[in-house]
Parts: C-alpha cells; structure tokens; sequence
C-alpha cells in the first residue's frame, strides 16, 4: 500500500505540472543520449520497489506532456481528470471484454453507450450494432470487413478465391488505414481507389468509404451525395468519422456530417475531440446481427449455449480478437460526469479556438492558408520565409526542431502532394485557450526569425 501511495504522488504531481504553462511540453533528448541516461535494459534479479519508483518518475520525467495546454500536435491531446479515473479503476478490476459471464458492468455499458451512439447518428431508436476497437484504423477494417461479408458471406469460409475482384472507393485525402484494411483482408492496395469524383465502376464494389474530418485538412466528403450514389448502386456506405464523429455532439457543428445516418457503418473515435483518454474507438453498425454472422466460430469454452444468462450479452464472438480490452468505462464515466452539454461545450470550444487562430493568421503577413480552415477541424498554414537552406520545405521541419528542444510547444507539419512542409494544427485539447493561439503564433515566429 506504501507504494501505492507513492505511485499516485507520483502521478499527481505529474499532472499538475502537465497543465502548468511554466513547465516544458517535451525535456527533448536524442534517442542514443536517452538510452545512455538511464538503464533502461531488463535483468535477471528483480528490482527493489524503491527501483521502480525511480523508474516511474523517469518515465514521467521524459514523457511528453499530452496534457500540456500548448500541446496540439495530434488529434488525441488533453486529460480528463474523470477519463484517468476511469482508466484507474479500469486497470484495477482487470478484466475482459469477451463475456459477461468475466465483465458484466463493462459489457452492460458498452451495450447502453452503443446505443446512444447509434442514436445520435440518426438510426431510429438507436438500432443497430457495434463494438469498441483498438483504434480507428481497425474500426475501419471491421468496416471493410463486414461490407464484404454482406455482399459475399461464402469468402468467410472459402476465401477470397471463390469471389470476384472486390475495390473500394475513398477520397484521395482518406486515412491510410483503409488501405492498409485492404491489404490486411485480401483486397489488395491496388484496389483501393483514391478519387476526387465518385464513377462508375464495372466491377464488384463492396465499400465506399466517406470521410468525416480528414487527418490533414479536417475536411468533410458530402455525404449525402455520396450517399445518393451509394443507394443507386447498392454499394456499402462506410463513413470513417474517427476524428470528425465527435461533432454529432454538437448542434452548431453537426451539419457538417448531413448524411451521416443513411451509412451502413461509422467510425467514431471519443479519445480524440472528445478527450477520452486512449484508447476509445467505436465502430457503429446499422445493421443488428450482421457482426456476429461474419465473425462468430463458436468457441466452446467461452461462449457455452446452455448458459444460465441471456446469450447475447456475450459479446466476443463478434470481434476479431479474443482477449478485448475495456475501453468503455472512460467514455461513460466522462459522459455521466459531463452530459451530453457538457460534451457539446467542450466541442464547440475547440471549433471557436480553430476559428481564431484562422482569423488571427489568414491576412497576417508571412503566412499563407494551405487549406481554407473555416469549415475544417484543424488549421494548415505555411510561414513564408526566404531560408538559409534556399528551400521553403525546410522552413517548418526547422522551426518544430526548435520547438522540440526549447520544450515550449508541439504543432506537427508534414507535405502533402505537391506542397511544401506546412504546419498542421490541431485544436482538440480542452485545456487550451485564445492565449494559447497567440503564444503558438508568436513563438513560431520567434523561432523562425533568423530563417
């Protein structure tokens, strides 16, 4: 118990610091110079709880503070003070999510939270399926998953030789996932489409994956259209809506995913705009029992028919792992702590923070929009400076070095296409305000004055 204690103080002078401005995002070293300063290396002889505890605090020490309020370098950033207790008790009852036989409270949450999910998405009375994933990219695959189940359920037996080619479409600007799904099932990356327009395809087309809140530009994809066409070809509608989904929260934001209830599945990730601490990731299914016929084989030592319960609360057999891990209880907790208002104000304040920093720096001189933030979740900006190196792509990769090894704030950058580095900031941490904004614009120029 003693160390216990001393664990949590650990902790929680952790998290003071994190939200404390005067402190650094990042104490920045080298990947050799890191493994150097500590014996980081496994022995044989067990360490004394004295050692440990020196290895949590140099953990901590080196960590990079998600929490920090100047910290906008992923999608995923801040701490909820409800969503770490939840995690805590979490990893206290240490169970699995495969029955309720193991994890009756967790699966009777992930069942009620589900369906409001669904609700919120516009399926009536909030009908449907779903299950909570290690992250979008497999809530994604489960999408393309059970879309070629549902129009070729023989490939769950007889593979993929005994079906046509299968592609999918998606928007060029789509997250890597869906491709990466592709190859995981047999698909095939060449059969992932990228386009600018929806067209005709003289082949099989199982999927068609909308978009909601790119990961570079925080765009949307029409879904309604998209939609449209989905229906008159009878293709499955997947809208991956990992980052983007959180603004069904919102009723001044929500119109941004019109059509999103006429999809067959969503992705929906809580630990990013929402603030659930890692990892929370929905996949909503439309369709009620279509996840257990493609995924269910019957083991007989988990899921016995002639258990005393109802059978259906065993949720296992319609995921792909076996061991799941609860990532309920943090969305639940927060959603009970906050309500949906709650939810809706913090989300609503993100989108008022990424709209002044769009007006803050769309006239100011030395920048240039990459991608016109005003309808979008983030913010893509190039600072346009005459370089030392002669080459405005090492503008930003220079002035986030910087940003790294003085410690003061973290924005990502990155190409895209034919455009040079240019700076992608993302505003999903509660914690940050409008003088925030300011100190990151300042500081950008102050490190890049002498460029």
């Amino acid at each position: 118990m003693t160390f216990l204690q001393e664990v949590v103080d650990i902790l929680l002078a952790y998290i003071v610091e994190s939200f404390d401005r005067d402190t650094k995002v990042i104490d920045f070293h080298y990947p050799n110079e890191l493994l150097q300063r500590n014996n980081w290396e496994l022995q044989d002889d067990p360490a004394t709880l004295d050692d440990i505890l020196i290895s949590c605090r140099a953990t901590l020490k080196y960590a990079i503070k998600t929490a920090h309020p100047r910290y906008f370098n992923q999608l995923s950033t801040g701490l909820d003070m409800v969503g770490l207790a939840a995690d805590w008790l979490t990893s206290t009852a240490n169970t699995n999510m495969f029955t309720y036989e193991v994890a009756p409270v967790f699966v009777l949450l992930e069942y009620v939270t589900l369906k409001k999910m669904r609700e919120i998405i516009g399926w009536p009375d909030g009908r449907g399926d779903g299950i909570f994933s290690p992250g979008g990219a497999i809530s994604n695959m489960y999408a393309m998953l059970l879309a070629r189940f549902k129009m070729f359920p023989e490939v769950k037996e007889k593979g993929m030789s005994s079906v046509p080619r299968l592609v999918a479409f998606t928007s060029e600007h789509s997250h890597f996932s869906i491709k990466k799904g592709a190859a995981a099932l047999g698909i095939g990356t060449e059969s992932v489409i990228c386009i600018k327009k929806l067209c005709k395809q003289l082949s099989f087309i199982p999927l068609q994956c909308a978009t909601a809140g790119t990961t570079v530009y925080g765009a949307f994809d029409p879904l309604i259209a998209i939609s449209d066409v989905c229906k008159k070809y009878n293709i499955w509608m997947h809208v991956d809506g990992a980052w983007g989904g959180s603004l069904l929260m919102s009723r001044r934001h929500r119109w941004k995913l019109d059509g999103v209830d006429r999809a067959n599945s969503v992705t929906w990730n809580p630990h990013k705009m929402m603030s659930v601490p890692l990892q929370c990731s929905a996949l909503l299914v439309r369709e009620e029992g279509l996840m257990q016929n493609c995924n269910q084989m019957h083991a007989c030592y988990l899921f016995q028919q002639d258990k005393h319960y109802d059978l259906s609360y065993d949720t296992g057999d319609k995921a792909l792992q076996c061991g799941r891990h609860v990532d309920i209880f943090k969305l639940w907790l927060m959603w009970r702590a906050k309500g949906t208002i709650g939810f809706e104000a913090q989300i609503d304040k993100c989108l008022e923070l990424s709209e002044y920093l769009y007006n803050k720096i769309k006239d100011r001189e030395g920048y240039e929009m990459v991608f016109d933030g005003k309808v979008s979740l983030h913010l893509t900006f190039t600072l346009l400076k005459n370089t030392v190196h002669g080459s405005l792509t090492q503008v930003a990769p220079v002035i986030k070095a910087r940003m790294m090894e003085y410690g003061t704030t973290m924005v990502s950058y990155q190409p895209q296409g034919d455009k040079v580095n240019f700076f992608r900031m993302v505003i999903s941490n509660p914690a940050a305000t409008f003088e925030d904004i300011d100190f990151l614009i300042e500081e950008i120029e102050r490190l890049g004055q002498d460029l």
